[in-house]
């Protein structure tokens, strides 16, 4: 996915991009993040410096970059045969990954980018979440809130807990915002 308007989704981009998020998840494994800078990433994707400052800015916005890749959803959330289900598997799932330290890294990491497309598109990949669940739901015949709704009810109670609270963004938690976001539909 291109971030920065002009740059090609396809080609010469894609794989600089590509060769260059595979060379931050390398040096991951290998030093802390206080190690890291962008002539090693540089040299480990076989691109130079100025390519990355270009692209990115900084190393920060660097990994903002490669932590929003890993936030994009795999696949399709679970199906357990009702919305609340649904809501509460996905949910159980995201509160894992993200209370994890590479997870809450790249929340942090994501919240802390100047570049606000970053930010959206964190917020498009829960919406869209949500959207399947709901329609899920309705070609179930089962009834659901707006996408709105859920990403008031669910997503944004979840979201500040992870960042401001991480303790209190729990099961339990994720259940009563379920419940109370699912009776007003009733």
């Amino acid at each position: 996915m291109a971030m920065r308007e002009g740059v090609r989704s396809g080609g010469r981009s894609a794989r600089v991009q590509e060769a260059v998020h595979q060379a931050v998840k390398e040096l991951e494994q290998l030093k802390t993040r206080e190690e890291l800078t962008v002539p090693q990433v540089a040299s480990r994707a076989g691109v130079t410096p100025s390519t990355i400052y270009r692209r990115w800015g900084n190393l920060a916005e660097l990994l903002a970059d490669v932590s929003l890749e890993r936030l994009r959803p795999d696949g399709e959330p679970p199906d357990t045969g009702s919305l609340a289900g649904d809501l509460q598997a996905w949910g159980e799932q995201y509160l894992e990954e993200m209370t994890s330290a590479p997870g809450l890294r790249g929340l942090n990491d994501v919240m802390a980018s100047a570049d606000s497309e970053r930010r959206e598109c964190c917020y498009r990949y829960s919406e869209s979440i949500m959207a399947t669940l709901c329609a899920r739901a309705h070609a179930r015949g089962e009834p659901a809130p707006s996408v709105d709704a859920l990403v008031d009810g669910i997503i944004a109670p979840m979201t500040y807990r992870l960042l401001y609270d991480r303790e209190t963004a729990t099961s339990a938690r994720l259940s009563e915002w379920i419940a109370r976001t699912l009776v007003a539909i009733d």
